[in-house]
């Protein structure tokens, strides 16, 4: 096997796995500031540890050749509203012990992915992926039947958050970290301004009287982009269909510690959900596996 692809494939299952393991126990761990203020802080700190990479890697000159085309600062003013949603959705879930419902739209996403590729770029369909993406529906539609409250709301935001942020990421094709420091440039605004009334109100955990805690909640920017990072990598030196099927380790160790670590319910009725989830992750990571 080329060593480039191997580094490949072990920079995407580092990525995947900090994403699906030290992401969940730290958000978790960190959500009694409150939802709100977490994804405010996840905002900012994300934009500042993006600017000192930036700068780290020498990357100002792309930074400012992206934001003079006025087609990439529309398109990133859109993503940047998905990336937000998707943020925002997923710490919810985190903090209200819906950890499974999370990882329910990222078994799904990727399949959503390919039906919006089909839609968005004409990418063509093979029966496999058709199967899946049926199998996929046939699960949410089944939830909404037999029990509409059992739908994990959640879990679809995130996914067709995630599953829309691709298509117009794709539009543009820039670099993913300057794609990201500008999206984040477009939510501070709003962060600083909602951190403000937060701390006005005196509802804030980050204070110069905790510098512990302080830290702790600054660790949301490289939490969010040490993932980031690897996960990229790995794409560019393994492609696109090997670092998809790796991705999977992400929502299945979510779906793991929510259901042994946290204790989170999981019905008779998301389980059988949840088979057929399976069976069309497994269908398309055959497919990928065959075609890679």
């Amino acid at each position: 096997m080329d060593k480039e692809f191997e580094k490949g494939l072990l920079f995407a299952g580092l990525g995947s796995f900090f994403w699906g393991f030290f992401g969940v126990l730290y958000f978790k761990y960190i959500s009694h500031i409150g939802h709100i203020e977490l994804v405010i802080h996840r905002c900012l700190w994300t934009t500042f540890t993006l600017i000192i990479t930036t700068s780290f890697f020498s990357k100002w000159k792309i930074f400012f050749e992206v934001i003079n085309n006025k087609k990439n600062l529309i398109f990133l003013f859109f993503s940047g509203i998905l990336i937000f949603i998707n943020w925002a959705v997923w710490i919810y879930a985190i903090a209200i012990d819906k950890i499974i419902d999370a990882s329910f739209g990222y078994f799904i996403m990727p399949i959503l992915s390919v039906l919006l590729g089909y839609i968005f770029f004409k990418e063509k369909l093979n029966k496999k992926r058709i199967f899946s993406i049926i199998l996929v529906i046939f699960s949410i539609l089944y939830l909404i039947i037999v029990s509409f409250k059992s739908l994990p709301w959640v879990g679809l935001i995130v996914a067709f958050s995630w599953a829309f942020y691709n298509p117009i990421k794709k539009k543009i094709n820039i670099d993913t970290d300057i794609g990201l420091l500008i999206e984040s440039l477009y939510i501070l605004p709003f962060a600083l301004i909602t951190f403000y009334l937060i701390t006005k109100n005196n509802f804030n955990d980050f204070t110069l009287s905790n510098p512990p805690m302080m830290l702790f909640i600054f660790l949301a920017g490289p939490m969010t982009i040490i993932p980031l990072f690897l996960y990229v990598k790995g794409v560019e030196k393994c492609g696109v269909g090997p670092s998809g099927m790796i991705f999977y380790i992400t929502p299945t160790l979510q779906f793991l510690l929510g259901f042994f670590y946290y204790d989170e319910p999981f019905s008779a009725t998301k389980l059988v959900s949840f088979i057929f989830i399976w069976i069309a992750v497994i269908i398309y990571l055959k497919d990928l596996y065959e075609t890679n």
